[in-house]
């Protein structure tokens, strides 16, 4: 590192130094969840439990430097009244063996939180989820030269109190195989990225089989009412039932066990899990055993035929009083499973599902029968609601919205601004009317922003409702917290709002009469865009908007612990195209190669006015840019929101940077990652010029831009498995590892295929209505399925010309959805590790590919 970039770093960590020593900036919804928060501080584990669970983070973070860091627990007090870490050099560092620096914090997580500043910022380090290259800690100096810092030390305050983490679909699409080894690693990685408010699902169909057991409903009577692994998510919100189920006993018995654990551990670090509470949703039998209650079935869910098998679940309205004896029901078996909560449980009653009508006061009674069930459990229970319903759903408008808010006592409702980073709610609903919230960032990103509900939520959110009555009028705040949600269902996209993490959080906190309580990541899968985590969770401390150029320019000398002139170039690049997509436009992959068009190739149209954009090929004149347009609903056009020719010179000097980086992990996950976006635009490109020419019959071009797409998803899986983060093998093979007998491995694997590709039912001629949500570019799933699919579409494109006939969509319908269920059962065998140098397949794919579109869009 030169002279001016050293001095240039230390003036940038001055000025963080100084942003976070700012006064207390507690917000108005920080006051209204003040009770709840003494209450916790007075429940929270002892300091010497949460020490020692700081210190076991650290040992399996960096055993190395074990020795090289103290940590104390410090009251709220010596932080103005708020949470905070401060980092000073440690009394007894000039003698050796002694530790060198002190980290001091309100928590365990505060601690660790300190600890991964001090990496960041003192010591150039990254870190990061395994699969996205995992730490980088190699720029760490050895224990005995960890850099001082200045003698004052730093004192660094979160602005509001709760980092919230997590989307209720993230735990079917990226934690439904997991064990307790890699939950621990979550867990110290959430501790270290300062989140301190996860939510915690696993194992409630156990608790819910020993309540309805109280409620005469038989264990084969869940058999129904359960989804399978894959799919719980979305039979916890009455989505679904029965899909991918039943559920074995023994998986029940291993995810309670599991539970406890991770309870267990966020207990000790001083974390506030939020358990489920209780919607309405019911099972089947219920109505049998009560016939008198209010049971309503609701409507169909994303099945082909409204297939009953699976669709239309039960809703118990909440005006009855059975929905207070089972919500209570399930938060006391809760309490007497886990032995204490945080007093926070989710319930998300009205998403994707409109209450039957609009009346203020039955909404109102709504909402707050839903909490009576909570509160007759817990005295001290908060409602934590996502707010994606008043996003997406025209029903809510400002008094059905208000209703609903208001019908439950101030401070005792959450609601979490889900897709913040784009559509912040706080801004336009007066600050949740009131009520606090969290901001959050959904890329699916989890951003909670105070006073405005930010939701984007994907559409395979809860699907059901609550009825509820109110018996007492009720003063209420609207606690809000901002989140980012900025994924869906774990695609693999490289994307982001940088600029907007990097303030928005920090003006919703300082907006007029503002109610936010926290800052929160919603993504529905993880283990994406690390640059997209690693800021927003830099956000739960910051007090003044970020500088996003000038992190940007230290984020890639720490992702890579050292400087190469072209990586900060290439990252500058990124920075303002990439993660800067402003459009508005939420993104779900709808890349060709792993979302392929179901539709005739005469509904793809192209945009014939743009006649300067026209390129010979074969003798014929093709259009350059295409438009995909949408005549129905089976099919969504891919989103582009960059100049793809500065990305492809991004690329360039990624490549340019290999010599110095191919020992990288970090730099290989990044390099892989960026190539196949690349290739997958460029592919996009490849399957319009391949329809033009079918428009203009010209069946010598079909067949040779046929082959070359084909050429390239098998070139692409190659390059995929150069990197462990990009195989499809450990998403299959850590599901089997779950079973107990051949049965269960067979099930639990059908569930890991069919949620990536078909995810829900289909007919021999009609596909799932949300096939290819799911999607991911995995190394296994573009040679043995993406491949072949498109093959199949590309064969009667051909066919249709040669024989002078109209292109036969059913024929191809009923071939493509044949081989989809065809692998979601076969049993074949994926690789576990990667293998192939990323850097020379990088190179070639560049050269074969991209070396002659860098000068122009494409």
């Amino acid at each position: 590192m030169d002279s001016i970039s050293i001095i240039s770093f230390l003036i940038f960590i001055f000025f963080c130094a100084f942003i976070f020593s700012v006064a207390n900036s507690s917000t108005l919804g920080v006051s209204y969840v003040s009770p709840l928060l003494e209450i916790q501080e007075r429940e929270r584990a002892p300091s010497s439990v949460q020490l020692t669970a700081a210190y076991g983070v650290l040992n399996r973070l960096t055993p190395s430097h074990f020795s090289s860091f103290e940590f104390h627990i410090i009251p709220k007090e010596h932080c103005g009244g708020e949470f905070c870490f401060n980092i000073s050099n440690h009394p007894g560092s000039a003698r050796d063996g002694s530790p060198e620096i002190l980290i001091r914090g309100t928590t365990a997580v505060d601690i660790l939180s300190g600890v991964h500043w001090y990496l960041k910022y003192w010591c150039g380090a990254h870190i990061s989820w395994r699969k996205t290259g995992g730490s980088q800690l190699a720029s760490v100096p050895d224990p005995g030269s960890l850099p001082a810092v200045q003698d004052a030390g730093v004192l660094v305050r979160r602005p509001v109190p709760w980092s919230y983490y997590q989307n209720a679909v993230t735990s079917s699409y990226t934690f439904a195989w997991w064990d307790w080894k890699r939950w621990e690693k979550e867990i110290d990685w959430m501790a270290l990225q300062g989140i301190n408010l996860p939510l915690a699902f696993t194992g409630q169909e156990a608790i819910w089989q020993k309540v309805f057991k109280n409620f005469n409903i038989s264990t084969s009577n869940l058999d129904d009412f359960f989804g399978g692994p894959a799919f719980l998510a979305w039979s916890r919100m009455g989505n679904l039932h029965k899909w991918g189920g039943p559920l074995p006993q023994s998986w029940l018995d291993q995810q309670l066990i599991l539970q406890k654990k991770i309870l267990g551990r966020m207990y000790e670090l001083g974390m506030t899990p939020v358990l489920p509470g209780f919607s309405g949703n019911v099972p089947a039998a219920l109505k049998r055993v009560f016939p008198s209650a209010k049971i309503s079935r609701l409507g169909n869910w994303f099945t082909v035929n409204s297939d009953t098998r699976w669709c239309c679940t039960y809703l118990l309205d909440a005006t009855d009083p059975l929905f207070v004896e089972i919500g209570k029901a399930f938060i006391e078996q809760q309490l007497k499973e886990y032995g204490r909560s945080s007093h926070i449980y989710n319930c998300d009653t009205f998403d994707e599902n409109t209450p039957p009508v609009d009346d203020p006061d039955y909404i109102s009674s709504l909402g707050a029968t839903i909490f009576k069930g909570m509160q007759s459990a817990d005295s001290d229970a908060v409602w934590l609601m996502q707010g994606w319903l008043f996003t997406y759903d025209p029903f809510w408008r400002p008094t059905q919205m208000r209703a609903l808010l208001h019908s439950v006592p101030l401070g005792k409702l959450i609601v979490l601004d889900l897709y913040a980073e784009v559509k912040p709610i706080w801004a336009t609903s007066k600050q949740f009317y009131g009520i606090p919230y969290i901001w959050k960032v959904t890329l699916l990103f989890f951003f909670c922003a105070s006073d405005v509900v930010f939701p984007i939520v994907s559409v395979l959110f809860t699907q059901f409702i609550c009825p509820v009555s109110v018996g007492t009028n009720l003063k209420v705040v609207f606690l809000t917290g901002m989140c980012m949600l900025h994924n869906f269902a774990g695609n693999v996209e490289m994307y982001g709002v940088l600029d907007a993490v990097g303030s928005g959080p920090v003006e919703a906190r300082t907006s007029e009469n503002s109610t936010m309580v926290g800052v929160g990541m919603s993504m529905e899968g993880i283990e994406q865009n690390p640059v997209v985590y690693d800021l927003m969770s830099e956000m739960a401390f910051q007090h003044s908007p970020v500088d996003v150029k000038a992190w940007i320019d230290l984020y890639s000398r720490r992702r890579y612990g050292r400087f190469v002139q072209p990586m900060q170039d290439a990252w500058n690049i990124l920075y303002h195209t990439i993660y800067n997509c402003t459009d508005g436009a939420y993104d779900k992959n709808r890349d060709v190669i792993v979302s392929f068009p179901d539709v005739d190739p005469n509904s793809i149209s192209t945009l014939q006015t743009v006649l300067n954009d026209v390129h010979e090929q074969y003798g014929k004149r093709y259009l350059r840019r295409a438009i995909l347009e949408e005549p129905n609903d089976s099919y969504d056009k891919p989103h582009l929101w960059y100049s793809t020719s500065e990305v492809i010179h991004a690329l360039k000097l990624f490549l340019e940077s290999g010599n110095q980086l191919s020992d990288s992990s970090t730099y290989r996950y990044d390099l892989i990652d960026l190539t196949r976006q690349a290739l997958a635009k460029y592919a996009n490109e490849l399957f319009l010029d391949a329809i033009e020419a079918y428009k203009l019959d010209d069946l010598h071009a079909v067949a040779h831009l046929s082959q070359k797409f084909l050429g390239l998803v098998e070139d692409l899986d190659m390059l995929l498995g150069c990197h462990d983060g990009f195989l499809l093998g450990p998403w299959i093979e850590s599901a089997k590892e779950l079973a107990r007998d051949e049965d269960q491995e067979r099930q639990f694997e059908w569930n890991a295929r069919t949620q990536i590709t078909m995810w829900f039912d289909n007919t021999e001629l009609e596909a799932s209505l949300l096939r290819d949500y799911g999607n991911k570019y995995w190394s296994g799933l573009l040679r043995d399925y993406y491949g072949p699919r498109a093959a199949i579409y590309f064969k009667y494109l051909i066919e249709s010309l040669e024989e002078g006939k109209d292109f036969n969509l059913k024929a191809w319908r009923r071939e493509w959805i044949k081989l989809t269920n065809s692998w979601q059962s076969s049993r074949n065998v994926f690789p576990v590790k990667s293998r192939g140098n990323a850097l020379n397949v990088s190179q070639w794919l560049f050269e074969k590919y991209l070396q002659d579109l860098g000068s122009h869009d494409h």
